[in-house]
């Protein structure tokens, strides 16, 4: 696919980092009922491969769920029975971004961003990407155990109208754009990526669109208009942790 050319100005040595580090401690976020991540030396025998118990290198196993332990990027192979891949789905990396910020509405006793809310917010504007900043915007998603809260998220209406708009990359501060108990129907998942039958993927499927949750969207950085620099690592899986930096216009 060929952008139409567009001319922007942004300073690279000013980075904006929304992703969240992971870590092995009890400060990393969690969600979907696992425990923290774990970063270890390995051990053989006697050795271990640590500088301060006397080898001359430090060599770490990481143990982690790209889903549950922090910002990740996810492709359509995350609701898919056949196997597509983060890293082959993902083929470009900068993109036309717009930052909103949403109060979810309480509907039925859940917390829910709505079409009508995103509507509203981008007041016209159209990118490549969308990124949701949901208010209030406590320090705390940073370090949450989400597991068990019933998480504020998308509406279906909603996910399908990111979708209409042309939205490639949808970008959110919560553990999934779907309910956390929603008996596996995972709505809006299906209607961003236009998923019709997980286990006979529609030709119309967005193979080349994705998901990334988890983030974190410090309070000084202003709603409006960025260049995303979406960095996955080369997982070949459904899902990668990520580094989303956005770059002012």
């Amino acid at each position: 696919m060929i952008a139409k050319i567009q001319n922007f100005k942004i300073d690279l040595s000013k980075p904006i980092d929304i992703s969240i580090p992971l870590s092995n401690t009890d400060k990393n976020p969690i969600a979907w009922y696992i425990e923290k991540p774990e970063i270890e030396p390995v051990k053989f025998g006697d050795w271990i491969g640590k500088v301060s118990e006397g080898s001359s290198t430090n060599f770490n196993n990481i143990f982690f769920n790209p889903h549950g332990h922090g910002t990740h990027t996810e492709c359509l192979g995350h609701i898919t029975r056949e196997f597509y891949s983060i890293n082959q789905c993902l083929k470009q990396f900068f993109f036309t971004a717009e930052l909103i910020s949403i109060a979810p509405e309480n509907i039925n006793g859940d917390l829910v961003i709505t079409k009508n809310q995103i509507e509203k917010a981008l007041d016209g504007k159209n990118s490549d990407a969308i990124i949701i900043r949901t208010l209030p915007n406590l320090e705390s998603k940073k370090h949450k155990n989400y597991s068990k809260t019933n998480p504020p998220y998308l509406s279906e209406e909603a996910a399908n109208y990111t979708r209409e708009i042309g939205i490639q990359h949808l970008l959110i501060d919560l553990p999934s754009v779907d309910r956390e108990e929603d008996e596996g129907k995972l709505l809006a998942h299906k209607a961003f990526w236009n998923v019709k039958d997980v286990n006979d993927l529609n030709e119309d499927a967005r193979l080349n669109c994705t998901i990334t949750e988890m983030i974190f969207v410090e309070d000084k950085i202003q709603d409006g208009s960025y260049i995303l620099n979406l960095q996955i690592a080369s997982f070949e899986n459904d899902a990668s942790p990520s580094k989303p930096i956005l770059y002012k216009i």
